[in-house]
């Protein structure tokens, strides 16, 4: 049974949170205030973590940052519901580390929708294709581990699935609603492309922050690609 830690100073939401998803029949441990949220993760390792952000204390912003800056939480997804709707409010959870966001108010069969996709992502078998290599660039599926000439680059869960994803399809460029579909389980034609060009912008820092150079190609008009011929 999957264990999911949600975070939210409010309690009538928490409230409701924790009795939408327990009849999904996961397992929920409910944190009202910022400041025990890390101790609560740290100790129960959970399978996700939902995160308000507009919180007393540390808002959910820095609980996110100072998860991934953890290799111990990389492969652990984080989902912000939060009322911050602001294109630049979502640009700035994503590129604190969360793999996904939803603006309260919000619709229990949405959450349960995506709350199901990263469940699912986080345990899908990936035995087929496991390791994978682009120049010195090696993505290892077992171990969630990329590194280039043997240093590792620390990526999110979503990160590493976008990237296995574009290794798998070298030379195809690939539109965001693409994407949207193949890495985020987004029905066809719904989800917002942006999401796609954070996690973009924030995969590319960091392999260039290891590899010192651009990995990832823009197609204008089309979408993304990596090239097997990478030099």
């Amino acid at each position: 049974m999957a264990l999911i830690v949600a975070v939210d100073d409010e309690m009538d939401v928490l409230a409701a949170l924790g009795r939408a998803l327990e009849r999904e029949e996961w397992k929920v441990q409910l944190v009202n205030h910022s400041l025990e949220a890390y101790a609560v993760i740290e100790e129960k390792m959970p399978d996700l973590v939902i995160l308000d952000i507009l919180m007393p204390g540390i808002d959910g912003i820095q609980i996110c940052r100072k998860l991934r800056e953890n290799a111990r939480f990389a492969a652990i997804p984080i989902l912000f519901l939060t009322a911050k709707g602001r294109t630049d409010d979502i640009v700035a959870g994503l590129d604190a580390g969360a793999d996904a966001y939803i603006i309260k108010p919000f619709h229990l069969a949405e959450l349960r929708a995506r709350v199901n996709a990263l469940l699912r992502r986080n345990i899908r078998d990936l035995k087929e294709d496991a390791i994978l290599i682009v120049d010195k660039l090696q993505l290892d599926s077992r171990t969630h581990q990329v590194s280039y000439s043997g240093k590792l680059v620390q990526l999110t869960t979503t990160e590493h699935r976008l990237l296995r994803y574009m290794m798998l399809n070298l030379d195809k460029p690939l539109p965001p609603m693409h994407l949207l579909e193949e890495v985020w389980d987004y029905p066809p034609n719904t989800g917002d492309p942006d999401l796609v060009r954070a996690h973009i912008r924030n995969l590319r820092a960091k392999l260039k922050k290891s590899l010192g150079r651009r990995f990832i190609e823009t197609v204008h008009g089309v979408g993304y690609v990596i090239q097997a011929e990478f030099s």
